[in-house]
C-alpha cells in the first residue's frame, strides 16, 4: 500500500470558514421563498450546469419527496437539466444558451419560483434563463460562488458562497439544499 501524506486540514478549514462567511440573511430569504412558493402552491424551476445540475436534481428529490411525502401542502419542484432529450435538442437544433430559457417558456408563470445554481454565476445559459423569469414576474434567486458573478445582480435574490474555489463553492451550494430541507422539514414535523 502508497502511503501518501495528504493536506485534509487545509480543505475542511477553507470549507468551514466559507460556511462562516455565507450571509445568513440571504439563506433565510431563500427558505421563506421557498415556503411562500409552497403554500401558494406554485412551480419552483431549478437548474445548474456540471456538477451544479447535479445539485438541482439533488433538491428535486429532496423536496419533492423528502420534504412532501406524506404532507397536505407539497413543494412542485422541476429540474430543467433532468430531461436529457429536451436539453439535447435545444442544444444541438438551436444553442445550448437556450435549453434552460426555451423550457421555462413552456411551463413558467408570474410568482413562480427560478433558480439558478452557478459556481461561477456567469452561465449563460442560465442568466438568459433568469433575465426572462424576472421578466414575466416569477420571483428569481441565483446560489453562486466565486464573487457571484453576474447572476448576483440578475436575480432578484441571492445566496453566495463567496469564495475562489469551485469544489468548495458546490459543497456549499449541497450544504444549503439539506439545511433548508431539513430546517422544513422540522418545521412540518411541530
Amino acid at each position: 500500500m502508497i502511503n501518501f501524506i495528504v493536506d485534509i486540514d487545509s480543505y475542511f478549514e477553507k470549507l468551514k470558514m466559507t460556511i462562516d462567511n455565507v450571509d445568513r440573511n440571504e439563506i433565510n430569504t431563500f427558505i421563506n421563498l421557498l415556503l411562500k412558493a409552497r403554500d401558494e402552491g406554485r412551480h419552483i424551476f431549478i437548474m445548474g450546469n456540471g456538477g451544479s445540475a447535479a445539485t438541482a436534481s439533488h433538491s428535486v428529490c429532496d423536496f419533492n419527496k423528502g420534504v412532501s411525502y406524506g404532507k397536505d401542502r407539497r413543494f412542485k419542484f422541476l429540474c430543467l437539466n433532468d430531461s436529457m432529450a429536451t436539453v439535447s435538442a435545444y442544444s444541438n437544433d438551436v444553442a445550448y444558451e437556450v435549453a434552460f430559457l426555451e423550457q421555462l417558456k413552456n411551463f413558467v408563470e408570474p410568482g413562480d419560483l427560478v433558480i439558478g445554481i452557478s459556481g461561477s454565476g456567469n452561465s449563460k445559459n442560465i442568466l438568459l434563463a433568469i433575465e426572462y423569469a424576472n421578466s414575466i414576474g416569477a420571483e428569481t434567486i441565483g446560489i453562486t460562488g466565486y464573487d457571484g458573478g453576474k447572476l448576483k445582480f440578475l436575480a432578484k435574490y441571492s445566496v453566495n458562497a463567496n469564495i475562489h474555489d469551485m469544489q468548495i463553492s458546490e459543497d456549499i451550494h449541497m450544504i444549503l439544499n439539506h439545511l433548508c430541507m431539513k430546517i422544513i422539514s422540522d418545521m412540518n414535523s411541530k
